[in-house]
C-alpha cells in the first residue's frame, strides 16, 4: 500500500480543513513547493495535491503552482479540486502531472468522465466522497442523492480503474478512518482504493493495509506531528499490493 502526504492548498497555501468546513481552515506549511520537496525527501512515492480554491471556483485557480511543483519534483503528482472540462484534464496532464482526480464533474457529466477515461485510462481517478454514505459535490458542500457503493459501481463500468474514497465526517478529525465503508467498498468493486480522512496514526495505517487497498492519503495528522511519513511508508510497503 503506497502513502500520498497530501497539500490541500488555499490562497496559495498548504492548509488542512476540518470535516471539509471551509471556515475552519488552518495553513500548515509556508511554501506548497517546499513542502512536496520534503516529502519526496522522506521517501513519498506519489503526492497528492488539493486546489480547494478550485474545486469551489469550478476552474482550476492554483494551477500554475501546482504545475511548477510537479515539475519540480522526481516523483509523480495527481490532483484534484475544480477540474469540470477536457481542457482542464489535458492541461494538467500534458504539463508534469501524472493523475487528474474528477470529482463533481465524475457526478454530474458522465460524458466528461467517459471521454477522459477513453483518452488517458489510468491517468485519471475519481473522488468519491461521502457523507452518510450519499455522494457529495461541489467542494463538499453539497450532498447528492447518490449512494457511494452504486456511484463505484458505476465508475467501474466506465472504465475507471482507481477511486479515492474520503468520509467526510472523519476527514481532518484523527480520529480514524472508517474501515466499514471502505471494506465494503473493496468488496464491490476491483479497482485501485485510495483511503483518505481521519488518518491519526501508525495504526491506522497498518488497518489500511489488511484491506488490501492500493493507497492511503495522509495529511493532518503529519502537520500535527501524530504520524511520522517515514514509518508510515515503511509501514505499506510491508503490505504493497
Amino acid at each position: 500500500m503506497i502513502i500520498l502526504p497530501a497539500i490541500d492548498i488555499i490562497d496559495q497555501k498548504p492548509v488542512r480543513l476540518y470535516q471539509g468546513d471551509y471556515s475552519k481552515k488552518e495553513v500548515v506549511a509556508a511554501s506548497v513547493l517546499d513542502t512536496a520537496k520534503a516529502f519526496e525527501k522522506e521517501g513519498a512515492e506519489f503526492i497528492h495535491l488539493v486546489d480547494l480554491d478550485g474545486a469551489r471556483a469550478k476552474r482550476p485557480v492554483n494551477d500554475e503552482l501546482i504545475i511548477k511543483t510537479a515539475n519540480s519534483l522526481s516523483v509523480p503528482v495527481e490532483v484534484g479540486g475544480g477540474i469540470r472540462t477536457m481542457e482542464n484534464i489535458d492541461h494538467y496532464l500534458s504539463q508534469g502531472v501524472e493523475r487528474v482526480i474528477l470529482g463533481t464533474s465524475a457526478l454530474t457529466d458522465r460524458e466528461l468522465l467517459q471521454n477522459a477515461v477513453n483518452k488517458y485510462g489510468k491517468r485519471i481517478a475519481v473522488g468519491i466522497d461521502a457523507k452518510d454514505g450519499k455522494v457529495c459535490v461541489e467542494g463538499w458542500e453539497q450532498s447528492s442523492n447518490t449512494d457511494y457503493l452504486d456511484f463505484a459501481k458505476d465508475l467501474e463500468k466506465m472504465g475507471v480503474q482507481t477511486v479515492i474514497f474520503t468520509d467526510i465526517s472523519k476527514d481532518g478529525t484523527l480520529q480514524g478512518p472508517n474501515l466499514e465503508m471502505l471494506k465494503n467498498l473493496a468488496d464491490a468493486v476491483n479497482m485501485k482504493i485510495i483511503a483518505s480522512g481521519g488518518i491519526h496514526n501508525l495504526k491506522d495505517i497498518e488497518d489500511l493495509a489488511s484491506l488490501d487497498l492500493y493507497g492511503a492519503i495522509t495529511g493532518k495528522a503529519m502537520y500535527a506531528g501524530t504520524l511520522d511519513l517515514k514509518k508510515a511508508i515503511e509501514s505499506g510497503k510491508e503490505r504493497q499490493c
